[in-house]
């Protein structure tokens, strides 16, 4: 029998529709960004607290992201990878439709939490999911396809969100949630879970992940890889207004438009580094590579004096392509760890990658305040890529590795059960299904 293309193993509905629920993710996350200022303005926010209220709310829509990370991760292993994604999707776009008839910034604020909370549990579990049907010698292609869609949505928020009215584009963010529900009838469930569901063994457990030190540094490996791609969205993107005051550009910046640039440079680097990945036989090797020419380009956009708006918008796509590894880091994570614990992983590791903007805005504000807006970020940015390296440093490479397998507790060393003998740490053991 002849095998099957490449692309006729990619193109199946699971892998679609992950995608596509991606596609909506971010058209939500980063719509309230886009439409802060009319939304809040429409709502009767003066100015004076238009900066706080807005704040405020984006920390909210992140509280919901790091609640909803751990919710959605334990329930993809306890309950299942299809599941998860019927609800959140269920859940982000019902928010999204009544952030849309809010009168009040209490009101916004307890949609964005909800939001955030069903946001959280889309790209994780769909990663999962397709990671866990693909051949793993295809596995990177498929990653990549569904992070390489999801990012457009940022472009079409914008777009939309330039033509209609803010409360229009949230009900059309729901809209397209909820018609992708009535796509998500046909997925299948992943074999590979549905074998372990069978089996009497722990599954979800989210501090099993600390169970010993070899576990948790493993784990916070799977974090650390992906905070540079923060650090570009979350500051560089957010910030570039002030950034290019600085810079005394020959026009004003406007955040919106280099977030859309950005993404469109994602789209085109997380296509790229999965097949990079593909071609290389490493998912290390690609990460480094993508991670020190983000470096080299933020020393550009911060300290070389373009002068012209449209070189800094050139290089918001440069960023967006170096950062672009985001599939990739998400799709190191779920081969980190067994099946039992997979989606526990492959979902509150990009959440608390999400969550590092708490740390690296208060850090950001206090750089600002001691060496200027310029070096201060470059200072941040020595940080965030810096962390980075050291978390690939002893990483396991992971391409083509068999994900059939579970993630086991360590069982107490004999110097742990026998008093007076030096203890020893706990070492995971992984066994075959």
């Amino acid at each position: 029998m002849v095998q099957r293309s490449v692309l006729r193993q990619l193109i199946q509905i699971p892998v679609i529709v992950a995608a596509l629920g991606y596609f909506v993710d971010i058209y939500d996350l980063l719509l309230f960004s886009i439409v802060r200022v009319d939304s809040l303005k429409s709502l009767g926010v003066s100015e004076a607290n238009m900066l706080s209220d807005g704040v405020f709310l984006i920390n909210t829509q992140m509280a919901g992201l790091l609640i909803g990370g751990i919710l959605w991760g334990i329930m993809g292993d306890k309950r299942g990878r299809i599941s998860v994604l019927f609800s959140s999707i269920l859940i982000y776009s019902l928010a999204n439709i009544a952030n849309g008839l809010v009168t009040s910034v209490n009101q916004y604020a307890v949609l964005r939490f909800i939001a955030g909370v069903g946001l959280a549990g889309e790209l994780g579990v769909g990663i999962t999911l397709v990671a866990e049907i693909l051949p793993k010698e295809i596995r990177g292609y498929g990653t990549s396809l569904v992070a390489g869609t999801g990012m457009l949505g940022a472009v079409l928020a914008y777009i939309i969100a330039d033509h209609f009215d803010w409360r229009t584009a949230y009900f059309i963010g729901g809209g397209l949630g909820l018609l992708l529900l009535l796509m998500r009838v046909k997925v299948f469930e992943s074999g590979i879970f549905s074998k372990v569901k069978e089996k009497p063994v722990s599954r979800g457990d989210f501090f099993q992940l600390f169970s010993s030190g070899r576990q948790f540094f493993k784990y916070l490996r799977c974090v650390l890889i992906g905070v540079p791609v923060w650090l570009v969205a979350g500051i560089l993107m957010t910030f570039s207004p002030e950034i290019g005051k600085a810079l005394h550009l020959d026009a004003p910046i406007i955040a919106g438009k280099a977030v859309m640039w950005e993404y469109i440079g994602l789209v085109v680097g997380d296509i790229s580094s999965g097949i990079l990945s593909q071609y290389f036989g490493s998912r290390k090797k690609v990460v480094r590579l993508y991670v020190l020419t983000c470096a080299a380009l933020v020393a550009v956009y911060l300290f070389v004096p373009l002068h012209s708006t449209s070189l800094f918008y050139g290089l918001c796509v440069l960023l967006g392509i170096t950062a672009g590894y985001w599939a990739l880091f998400v799709t190191i994570a779920a081969e980190q760890f067994g099946t039992n614990l997979r989606a526990t992983v492959a979902t509150t590791v990009p959440n608390f990658v999400r969550g590092s903007i708490l740390i690296m805005t208060p850090l950001f504000l206090l750089f600002k305040e001691q060496y200027g807006i310029l070096l201060g970020t470059g200072l941040l940015s020595v940080l965030a890529i810096g962390v980075a390296l050291l978390g690939l440093w002893k990483m396991e490479e992971t391409f083509g590795k068999d994900l059939n397998y579970l993630e086991e507790k360590a069982k107490p060393s004999l110097a742990e059960e026998v008093p007076g003998t030096i203890l020893q740490t706990p070492v995971q053991t992984t066994v075959p299904e």
